[in-house]
């Protein structure tokens, strides 16, 4: 048996398989002793390991079998926002404390008959609120970085924390995760890996538990951009149990890769030059466009005129359609319910329970979204975000027509902050980590983030490329000449 196999690759580990040079039981206990050595990362919500071993052993045989799929016996970690039968699915909030779904969601069901082995369910901000996975009822999850010479905690970022810091650290060889306005990009930015966030609609989000379904999707998230390209075509695809689900053919996205990418035309938009950029950030952006200049590109500025409103477009619409999604947890049918005095009404039962069961920053963007959907705001607020949001859009759609085949951006504007560093009465802060992955969120475009360097603390940086509607292909080749010429092979050294 083949040590440290939990630091394989999706597609290491599956020529490793198909080779015979190691079994998905070794793969599945070797993922399962890094979790058992790793809880200071408090990456696992739900450990499933009886589960894990019984689909490792499943995946064995069918791997005998030969033609088995690329996840066949390959570990991975499903953030806990994904429904999974017999398995406790939470949000992170209390408020589904108990909750074990008697039914699978699309996208983990894909990955289960693609012989997937699931080893449980990840960390994340309460029902993904919050951009550095501090806002969890498990408590926050801490990145396997650390600055070096130091050792302050620093946040994996959010929402999908607990996927991204699994990743790093090897706990599990691929994860899932949803993206609402960043939600996979950043923590793999903050945490050295790859992040997909595919077009809206690519994947199913049957499920899923919603947080604002015009925005959600689920991607995911690697440890290289053909990881990524493996994972995608088993996660993607058309369901009739969601009606927003493309019925598009889902390309070969493995053989996709390694095509010439001379002759594309990226674009380098004006308006993500913001004051908030750090020097290394941008140094890191300009040495991403070079190495797609150097690859046969055609590199452009562009402009994207109405950026500037796509955070507070997001910032209307996103707690709107978070309080309806959200008003069906009321601790009637499943999940945390109040402890009730005699002659407590039912209204006093579902206050008590929302106010005990969802946490701050859920009970603020609640309340701030039910508002945005009052006779009052609706149209002042609401509906002029809507308008806000076409507007975006159609900056995208100008570019892409003008003959602009991706955008490069950054991920962030810096590499990743201390846990506890914007946690103050701010909100706004903490909002701003979104700036440059919102507005891929607010246009429906497919998008992904990549290490492409490291600051001089040595914590990874993640450069960002925007692609057009239903072309995760052509990205995900885009993002493999930019993989090829970072070269970034860091990772974190093991305190933990």
């Amino acid at each position: 048996m083949m040590n440290d196999l939990n630091r394989l690759g999706l597609s290491e580990a599956r020529d490793t398989l198909k080779r015979g040079d190691a079994t998905a039981v070794d793969l599945t206990r070797s993922c399962l002793a890094a979790i058992e050595a790793a809880g200071a990362l408090n990456a696992v919500a739900h450990l499933s390991a009886e589960i894990a071993l019984d689909r490792a052993r499943a995946a064995d045989a069918r791997l005998a079998q030969g033609d088995a799929p690329d996840l066949c016996g390959v570990p991975i970690g499903v953030k806990d926002m994904f429904c999974t039968k017999g398995v406790p699915t939470q949000a992170a909030s209390r408020i589904l404390e108990g909750f074990v779904p008697d039914y699978e969601s699309t996208v983990t069901q894909k990955l289960a008959d693609a012989g997937a082995v699931m080893l449980g369910k990840l960390n994340m901000d309460e029902f993904a609120m919050g951009a550095s996975n501090e806002t969890s009822v498990h408590g926050p999850v801490v990145s396997p970085w650390r600055r070096g010479g130091d050792t302050e905690a620093l946040s994996p970022g959010g929402s999908s924390g607990g996927s991204a810091a699994a990743v790093a650290a090897d706990l599990c060889l691929a994860a899932t995760g949803t993206d609402t306005a960043g939600s996979i990009r950043l923590p793999a930015a903050f945490c050295g890996i790859t992040g997909l966030k595919p077009t809206w609609g690519r994947c199913s989000r049957w499920g899923m538990i919603a947080l604002a379904s015009s925005l959600d999707q689920a991607g995911p998230m690697v440890k290289s951009v053909r990881d990524a390209a493996i994972m995608l075509a088993a996660m993607a695809g058309h369901d009739p149990k969601d009606s927003t689900s493309s019925d598009r053919a889902v390309p070969d996205y493995e053989a996709a890769l390694g095509a010439s990418v001379a002759g594309r035309t990226i674009g380098i938009p004006r308006e993500y030059r913001t004051d908030s950029l750090t020097g290394e950030v941008d140094e890191l952006w300009q040495k991403g466009a070079a190495i797609l200049r150097d690859a046969g590109a055609k590199v452009v500025e562009i402009s994207l005129p109405h950026t500037q409103y796509a955070l507070p477009a997001y910032h209307v619409i996103a707690p709107a359609e978070a309080s309806s999604n959200l008003a069906r947890y009321d601790g009637v049918r499943f999940g945390y319910r109040a402890r009730l005095a005699p002659g407590d009404s039912v209204n006093d039962m579902y206050d008590k329970t929302r106010a005990e069961g969802f946490g701050h920053e859920v009970q603020r963007r609640l309340m701030f979204g039910t508002y945005m959907l009052s006779a009052e705001c609706y149209d002042s607020h609401y509906e002029r975000a809507r308008k806000l949001r076409r507007l975006v859009r159609g900056d995208f759609d100008s570019a892409f027509a003008g003959g602009v085949d991706a955008i490069l951006t950054p991920t962030a504007a810096s590499a990743a902050f201390a846990l506890g560093a914007h946690t103050g009465d701010d909100p706004v802060q903490m909002f701003e980590n979104d700036l440059f992955t919102v507005p891929a969120n607010l246009a429906g475009l497919p998008a992904i983030s990549l290490p492409g360097g490291q600051d001089g603390a040595g914590l990874p940086l993640g450069l960002q490329l925007i692609g057009r509607p239903w072309a995760e292909d052509d990205l995900l080749n885009l993002a493999f000449v930019l993989e090829a010429g970072a070269g970034f092979v860091a990772k974190p050294e093991r305190w933990w």
